[in-house]
């Protein structure tokens, strides 16, 4: 697969700002031109790997910085942002935010803070005092990484292999928060822990866990206390990404269940499994102990330079279509980002097919195709007799990335494919019997005389 160009201007140019040199100096020390160094900054040039290279020698700088830096996430995070419905008479397009980014990569990412502040919308900003929704910072914290933490999955790899020669790996994991960290494991009756499915109780010194949970959650349980052996790298991060106190706890949690995942589903020897079995879901649960709903979090994160999976998406949302979980990860997918998934789309079908993945090839309006796959997941509820909770887990990818799927086989992936949208209020497609309602900032038209296939018919362009 091609390696996707990395234009990364704004952090070599704050890089040279940090160290007081001119671009002729810094041009100098990199053995490259001024001229040439002026068209990378300006993002008119990509960085090429022996230009990230001399960085790393001539300033001690990390290259993993250079995607992370991208103001505002990327020029996909800040389009994604501009197609919010309050915008949607500014008519910006691709060019003029490309213009943007090189010209004023600082205030694309003003805007880019400032918009996620106010929870991504919105025409106010919030009442002093208010309560603030934390999640639009996290998930910039995340996509800044493309979810991808190398330091994390290091760490997880390394400690997966000393677990690996200990033995069984729940066995060999309980072992070593005995022994290292002097906390027992105990199975409680689910009567005993309530709504609780874990519980560390340090007085005394136990990790207790629901008889509900099942092995594969036991299991991720027993990793994600393990991260006390990432709490430096994890801490690292969450001060690296510059967020409000009220996002920091997300953020960490998001982390520490990253390293959990990294050591039941070591990086290597996981990406080696899907590349093999052509990232067939079943398949990967069986083989590392994990439930689908890990599986599918694991395959948004596969990123390491190197050794690269597929561009995954992923979207978690119940039957009413409220999202509860959106990673793009390296797909840069705009459908990640519908407020409430579009009806035609054929992942809500998983919640009737229990037992059964949804898959579908979709095509968004801007043309971009991608093959989706859908599974409904009940998580572990409260109390027995409680509510059991629902939800569809749909992974995605660029069509053009589809073709070695296991789930994929027998569908012609240059066919047709269904049209859907981001969601009524952002969707323009003309003549949808299945609309609800007309776009925003879009004038409603109609007649008397006439009635077309819906009743919310609106101005177009």
């Amino acid at each position: 697969m091609a390696e996707r160009k990395l234009f990364a201007g704004h952090a070599i140019r704050r890089l040279r700002f940090q160290l007081g040199v001119t671009q002729a100096a810094m041009a100098e020390a990199l053995e490259i031109s001024p001229s040439y160094l002026n068209l990378v900054e300006r993002n008119q040039r990509p960085i090429s790997a022996a230009l990230m290279l001399k960085l790393a020698e001539t300033y001690d700088f990390d290259p993993r910085r250079l995607a992370a830096a991208e103001p505002g996430g990327g020029a996909e995070a800040l389009r994604r942002r501009l197609a919010d419905p309050i915008f949607a008479d500014l008519a910006i397009d691709r060019h003029q935010l490309e213009e943007w980014l090189a010209g004023a990569p600082d205030g694309a990412e003003a805007f880019a803070r400032a918009y996620d502040r106010m929870g991504g919308g919105g025409s106010a900003m919030p009442a002093p005092g208010a309560a603030q929704d934390p999640g639009p910072q996290v998930r910039r914290a995340i996509e800044r990484w493309r979810n991808h933490f190398a330091d994390l999955d290091a760490a997880g790899e390394a400690l997966a292999d000393e677990l690996r020669m200990a033995g069984e790996p729940y066995g060999a994991m309980a072992d070593r928060l005995r022994v290292k960290h002097q906390l027992a494991v105990r199975i409680l009756p689910a009567e005993v822990m309530g709504d609780a499915l874990k519980r560390l109780d340090l007085h005394a010194r136990q990790l207790q866990l629901s008889e509900a949970l099942d092995p594969s959650a036991r299991a991720f349980a027993l990793a994600e206390q393990l991260a006390v052996e990432a709490r430096d790298e994890i801490e690292a991060l969450v001060r690296g990404a510059g967020l409000d106190r009220a996002a920091e706890r997300p953020f960490r949690r998001h982390l520490t269940a990253y390293f959990a995942a990294a050591v039941t589903m070591p990086y290597a020897r996981f990406l080696r499994a899907c590349e093999a079995s052509g990232y067939d879901l079943e398949l990967l649960q069986r083989r590392f102990g994990a439930s689908a709903a890990q599986v599918a979090h694991r395959l948004t994160t596969l990123q390491r330079v190197g050794a690269r999976g597929l561009s995954f998406f992923l979207m978690r949302f119940d039957r009413a279509g409220q999202v509860s979980k959106r990673y793009a990860g390296a797909s840069g997918s705009a459908l990640v980002e519908a407020a409430v998934p579009c009806p035609l789309w054929n992942a809500y079908d998983a919640f009737a097919r229990t037992d059964e993945t949804a898959v579908q090839l979709v095509e968004l309006e801007d043309g971009a195709r991608a093959f989706t796959i859908a599974r409904c997941v009940h998580p572990h509820g409260g109390a027995p007799g409680g509510v059991r909770p629902r939800f569809v887990i749909a992974l995605g990818l660029p069509a053009a990335e589809a073709g070695t799927l296991a789930a994929a086989r027998g569908v012609d992936l240059a066919g047709r494919a269904a049209p859907i949208g981001l969601g009524c209020r952002a969707c323009t497609r003309l003549a949808c019997p299945q609309r609800s309602a007309a776009p925003a900032g879009r004038a409603a038209a109609g007649s008397e005389r006439e009635r077309g296939v819906t009743a919310f018919g609106f101005a177009g362009d």
